[in-house]
C-alpha cells in the first residue's frame, strides 16, 4: 500500500510538471516563475523553453496579465448522446432522405424542438454527408414559399373584386392624377420605361411611397403583397426595391427640369394655388462612393463638410410644398442659383416672386444687389 503511494503521487505530479497542452505548459511555467520564485533559467529548463523565448513569454504576460488560460464552463444542457431518443430519431429521418430543415420541422411537430443547426451537428457526428441539391418534385410535400408575382402592367386584373388594403388613403389622390396627362408629360421629358413597367407606373409607385410616408425605398418589401398599393400604381404587383432604387439612375439629368416645367403648367391648369413667399436653401445629399469628381459640401445635420450632391430647394411658405429643385449644381454655380429660380418663376407665372427668405450665405452681395434692381423683397 505504501509502495503504491509514491508512484501514484508521481503520476499526479506529472500532470502539472509535464503538461501536454501548450496553454497549460505556459500557465505552469509562469506560475513556477512568479509564484514558486524559480529563476528564469530554472523555469525555462523545467518546461522545455529556451531562456530567450521564456523571457518573451514573461514580457507578454506582464503586458496582458488578464489573458485567459482556462476555457469558461459551457452553459446549457449537455449535448444529447447517441442513446438519446431525439438523436436516434434524427438518424432515422435522415435515412429517409430528409434535409436538416425537414427533420427540424418533423421534430417540432412531435414536440421535440431542435434547430436545423442542431440537426446538422448530430448528422456530422454520425458521419452523414450533405444532401445534394434537389428539385422541387424531389422534396417532401409540405408548405413551401411561394414566389412573389413580377410587376407587369400587362397582367393587371381590373375585374370587379373586393380586397383589404392598408393604403386606402392613396386613392383620394386618384381624381387629381386622372386630370394630369402624366404619361404624356413623362414621355416628353424623356423618362425611361419598359412594356412591363412604363415610366408612369414607375413614378406612381414612387409617388405612392412618398404619399404614404415610407422613408426609404427599401421599406417597400414589407408591402409588396398589398393589392391596394399595386392598384394605385396601375400594376399587378408593386415593383421590388431593386427597381425603385435604381430607377433614378436611369433618368437623364436633362429630364428633371423639363418634367418640373410640365408639372407646374399642368398643376396651374387644375387651379392649384401657390403662395407669394418662398423659403430657399441648399441641401447636401451625402455621397459614400469613390467618385473623385464629387465635391465636398457642408452637411448641417453632421456639422461638417463631406462629399455629396448639392441640391437647391424652393419651398412655398403658404402651402409648404417644394415648387423648385435643382440637384445639378457645383460650387462654381451655386451662388447664382437664386437668380435661376427667380427667372424660372417669372417664366412660369409671368411675374417675379413677391418675397424670398434665405440664409445670408446662400448667395453673394452682387446677387443681392441684382434682387434689389429687380425690386424683389428678401429677408436673410
Amino acid at each position: 500500500m505504501y509502495n503504491d503511494a509514491p508512484e501514484e503521487i508521481t503520476t499526479l505530479q506529472r500532470i502539472f510538471l509535464q503538461p501536454t497542452s501548450p496553454v497549460h505548459r505556459q500557465y505552469e511555467a509562469l506560475r513556477a516563475f512568479f509564484v514558486e520564485r524559480l529563476s528564469s533559467a530554472q523555469a525555462a529548463q523545467r518546461f522545455g523553453y529556451t531562456p530567450g523565448s521564456f523571457r518573451v513569454l514573461c514580457h507578454k504576460f506582464r503586458q496582458d496579465p488578464q489573458r485567459p488560460f482556462f476555457a469558461p464552463p459551457r452553459k446549457g444542457p449537455p449535448p444529447a448522446g447517441p442513446q438519446d431518443p431525439t438523436h436516434q430519431k434524427v438518424i432515422a429521418l435522415r435515412k429517409q432522405n430528409l434535409s436538416i430543415y425537414d427533420i427540424s420541422r418533423v421534430l417540432q411537430q412531435q414536440d421535440r424542438r431542435l434547430s436545423p443547426a442542431g440537426v446538422a451537428l448530430i448528422l456530422r457526428q454520425e458521419g452523414f454527408a450533405k444532401l445534394p441539391r434537389r428539385a422541387d418534385d424531389e422534396r417532401p410535400t409540405g408548405p413551401r414559399a411561394q414566389p412573389a408575382p413580377v410587376a407587369d402592367a400587362r397582367q393587371l386584373d381590373l375585374s370587379p373584386r373586393r380586397f383589404r388594403t392598408q393604403f386606402g388613403g392613396l386613392f383620394l389622390f386618384v381624381p387629381y392624377l386622372a386630370q394630369l396627362p402624366l404619361e404624356r408629360m413623362l414621355q416628353q421629358a424623356g423618362f425611361p420605361g419598359t412594356p412591363m413597367i412604363p415610366a408612369a407606373h414607375a413614378m406612381r409607385s414612387l409617388l405612392a411611397l412618398k404619399l404614404f410616408g415610407s422613408a426609404r425605398h427599401s421599406h417597400v418589401m414589407s408591402s409588396v403583397f398589398d393589392p391596394g398599393l399595386a392598384l394605385f400604381a396601375g400594376l399587378n404587383a408593386i415593383p421590388k426595391r431593386s427597381l425603385l432604387t435604381e430607377y433614378s439612375c436611369r433618368i437623364p439629368p436633362a429630364a428633371y427640369p423639363q418634367l418640373m416645367k410640365l408639372w407646374f403648367d399642368a398643376g396651374k391648369k387644375l387651379g392649384l394655388q401657390h403662395g407669394t413667399s418662398f423659403h430657399l436653401d441648399f441641401h447636401t445629399i451625402p455621397f459614400h462612393g469613390e467618385d473623385a469628381l464629387v465635391e465636398k459640401h457642408y452637411v448641417s445635420k453632421r456639422s461638417r463638410r463631406q462629399k455629396g450632391i448639392l441640391a437647391f430647394l424652393a419651398q412655398d411658405a403658404e402651402t409648404r410644398v417644394f415648387c423648385y429643385a435643382n440637384a445639378d449644381l457645383d460650387k462654381a454655380r451655386q451662388n447664382d442659383e437664386i437668380l435661376r429660380f427667380v427667372q424660372y418663376w417669372k417664366d412660369r407665372t409671368g411675374h417675379y416672386p413677391e418675397e424670398l427668405v434665405f440664409d445670408s450665405k446662400l448667395t453673394t452681395y452682387q446677387n443681392l444687389d441684382r434682387l434689389n434692381q429687380l425690386q424683389i423683397p428678401f429677408i436673410t
